[in-house]
Order: C-alpha cells, then structure tokens, then sequence
C-alpha cells in the first residue's frame, strides 16, 4: 500500500495550514498514495501550550467543515485520509480526534484519543475530554486501519487491542517536540526513546506502523517558556521494526512509502507472539498498579 506522510509546520493562520495540507495531499495523490497520513490537530497551531477558553471557538463538529472539505479533497484524489480534529461533541464536551476518510469522500469512522496528557506546556485535559469508544479499528477499502494518537502511542496496551480487534496497520496523527530549556542530550534520548516505542509496537504486533508528527517552531502565547520546537521525524516501519522512511526533524516535507502489507502474515508465523500471549495470566493488567 501507498502510503503519504505530510509533515507540515503551522501558523496561526488556519487558511494557510489547510492549504498546505491540501497540496501535501495532492502532492501525495500524484505519486500513487492510497492512504495520506496528517499529522496531530493539523488545521492550527497547537494550542495546548497554554489554557484559553477563548480557544474552544476552534472545535468543530464531526461531521462538519473539515470533513466536508478534505472528504471532497478525498473523491477528488481517490485516496483515504486520516484527520486529526478539535471535535464539539456537544455543548462544553471535546474531543481530540482522528477522522478517517474514505476515497469516496464518506467518513469511514472516527476515534477519539483515549490517553489525555497534562504536563508543562502540553495542557490537553483541560481542553479533550477522554475518548469513550475504545480501541477499534476502522475498516477501509485499504485495510483495517488502527488509528491512535499522539500520546496514545506510549502506551502497549493501546497497540495491542488494535492488534487483537484485526488491525492491518498502526497509525499516530502526533504532535511532540522539545522544550526550549532541554539539554542536546536529552533532546536526543527523547527523539529516540519515541522512535524506540513505537518501533518496539510493530514487532510486538507483526504490524506495519505510521507516525506523522508535526515539525517547527511553535511560541507560547503566554510568553512563560520560549515555546515547542515539534520535532518532525515522521516515519514507517514494517513488522519487524525496520525502517521504511524517516523525514527529518527541522524540515517540512511529503513522503510516499511503500508498505507491504503482506509481510505482516509471514512475520507472525516466523514470531507468533499472539499465540504464544499467556492471557491466563494477565488478569493485574485491568489495574492502575500492582504492589507486592
């Protein structure tokens, strides 16, 4: 499968995003994708570095404007879409979620990031109520997309339960980078340890994985820190981890990659990790810690 990563970096004008997006997507159309990746709250600035009720004027309803939009971008290309929107679920209830879009503009379905972060500057609990549906895949005409987010992706469990509901593939809309007073080093560990995760949930799962993160310079509107740098690096692996693509980490940039989507089979009968899964024995997993 033909799969595009559009890497983009924001500003505050929404206009200018969206239209970013939409040549991204074409761009990506043009070399044969099938699938077009975007990456985490795509159609803004991230603007969880700070708390502002005025910001609650961005949501949107699913379906609404975006999904109007790219879904008429989607006929046009014949490719599916994965949307990272601000949803409004109702009146003071909201929601960080992906929308997958079918190639026929339809919305294929929807879900709504289920681990919510709150550390300096990435203050999501006060603006996303926690998804409610769980982790299911969504069926397309590519696949059974498993669709998390973001924050979603440190997780194994998350991975896993897409894995055992029949996902063909791993997919993270991502927004992440490094604050201004982190050392080079740390810098460093970061990048790689949410490389390593990530990589470690493919061969975990015999699953080929996306990751689309945004890249560049975001300021803090409060002016306390010097603001995110998003790390960009967007990149696919296959089921054993091995790399596909990896974009770099200051750039804006559109990929095509090619994920055999067949591999996965013969990685599981050479790994069979889920036969081998000691499900007898996993009862403590339901639980927030386990002491001695």
């Amino acid at each position: 499968m033909k799969t595009g990563l559009v890497q983009q970096h924001n500003t505050a004008d929404t206009a200018t995003n969206m239209a970013g997006l939409q040549a991204g997507i074409r761009r990506c159309a043009e070399q044969g994708a099938q699938l077009v990746v975007l990456q985490e709250l795509h159609n803004s600035l991230y603007f969880c570095q700070t708390e502002d009720p005025a910001r609650f004027d961005w949501a949107e309803t699913v379906p609404g404007r975006s999904t109007e939009l790219f879904g008429a971008l989607a006929k046009e290309t014949g490719v599916v879409l994965i949307l990272s929107l601000f949803e409004k679920r109702a009146a003071g209830l909201y929601h960080n979620t992906a929308v997958v879009i079918e190639k026929d503009g339809s919305i294929a379905g929807k879900y709504r990031k289920m681990h919510i972060p709150d550390d300096p500057a990435y203050y999501e609990k006060y603006y996303f109520a926690p998804g409610d549906s769980g982790f299911y895949p969504i069926s397309t005409s590519v696949g059974k997309l498993g669709v998390l987010v973001c924050w979603d992706q440190w997780f194994p469990e998350a991975a896993r339960l897409m894995a055992m509901r029949g996902a063909d593939i791993l997919i993270y809309p991502t927004a992440i980078g490094w604050e201004s007073s982190d050392t080079a080093e740390e810098k460093k560990r970061q990048l790689e340890a949410w490389q390593t995760v990530q990589r470690g949930h493919a061969v975990a799962n015999g699953l080929p994985l996306v990751a689309v993160n945004r890249v560049g310079h975001e300021p803090d509107p409060s002016e306390r820190t010097g603001g995110i740098v998003f790390w960009g690096s967007s990149f696919a692996v296959g089921p054993q981890g091995e790399w596909l693509c990896a974009l770099p980490d200051s750039e804006e940039m559109t990929r095509v990659v090619d994920v055999d989507m067949s591999r996965s089979e013969q990685v599981r009968r050479a790994w069979p990790f889920l036969r081998d899964r000691r499900i007898d024995a996993f009862d403590g997993l339901d639980k927030r810690y386990l002491s001695d």
